[in-house]
């Protein structure tokens, strides 16, 4: 944590689901919707006006990224006309928008990990991302678990060639499933982090949202020294740890608490303006 008086972050890091996303329920036949609150956005816009950089740092495909970024209305803050810089896939994946252009991406081969999960949890769902239209799926996922169109493909042609990152879900299964079966089967040559439910992201060794940050930090001349970072899940952790000021939300499970310097307000009390607020007010 960078303590010193007078700190101010210069780039602001964002996870999306849990952090900046409120459920809303639709009401009187309307569908659920997720929505960016009012307090959230324009804490955001405050910290931008300030000189503030903010990234979006997601395990979201970039196609389910860019229009929480417009919802933002996110630009650079010193030069508006030039694109964002945005994290996708648990930083495997770099964006610029817009218009969306990947600028960096790391894969591996996943098979090997695929296929130990898969003896555990046989009747598991695995998928992989199919650039700017949605999902290669094994099969459907629960409804509205997965943004985009969802392709039914086999598996040996899902894992068939290098990929950035892999989703695999049970959901006959639970989380502490997940956490339980990971930590015995190692899976060497692959990192991992398991989500809210039985819920297991696949990605290349040394790949998080720390990585893909530190990339896009370089490039924008930010030390990690001077980035505030928001997050709630398992794959916020490397994230809050690399940060000069790690925050976890307040719904945060208790490892992801742990790992940061501070622990703001729950999504539903708009923790995240609660935060940017203390430096952006």
């Amino acid at each position: 944590m960078t303590s010193h008086q007078g700190w101010r972050p210069k780039l602001v890091a964002l996870d999306i689901d849990g952090t900046l996303l409120k459920w809303v329920d639709g009401g009187g036949g309307g569908s659920t919707h997720e929505v960016v609150p009012d307090a959230v956005h324009d804490a955001v816009q405050r910290a931008l006006a300030d000189g503030a950089h903010v990234v979006l740092a997601s395990g979201r495909a970039p196609h389910g990224m860019t229009p929480i970024a417009d919802q933002l209305d996110l630009q650079d803050p010193v030069t508006p006309d030039d694109k964002l810089w945005i994290v996708a896939s648990n930083g495997s994946v770099i964006v610029r928008h817009p218009p969306t252009e990947i600028v960096h991406e790391e894969t591996f081969d996943a098979a090997p990990a695929v296929h130990a999960v898969l003896q555990r949890h046989p009747d598991a769902l695995v998928a992989i991302e199919e650039r700017g239209v949605g999902y290669r799926v094994s099969a459907p996922f629960p409804d509205g678990e997965l943004g985009g169109e969802l392709i039914v493909t086999r598996l040996e042609d899902l894992v068939s060639a290098p990929v950035s990152r892999v989703i695999i879900r049970d959901p006959q299964a639970t989380a502490d499933d997940f956490v339980a079966m990971a930590a015995e089967l190692g899976l060497h040559g692959t990192d991992y982090v398991v989500g809210w439910t039985a819920w297991m992201d696949l990605s290349p060794v040394g790949v998080s949202k720390a990585s893909g940050l530190q990339y896009v930090a370089e490039r924008l001349g930010v030390g990690a020294e001077d980035v505030l970072a928001i997050g709630d899940g398992r794959n916020d952790i490397e994230m809050l740890t690399w940060a000069g000021r790690g925050v976890a939300m307040g719904q945060a499970v208790q490892e992801v608490q742990d790992a940061a310097d501070h622990v703001t307000g729950t999504v539903d009390e708009d923790g995240a303006a609660v935060e940017l607020d203390r430096w952006f007010g």
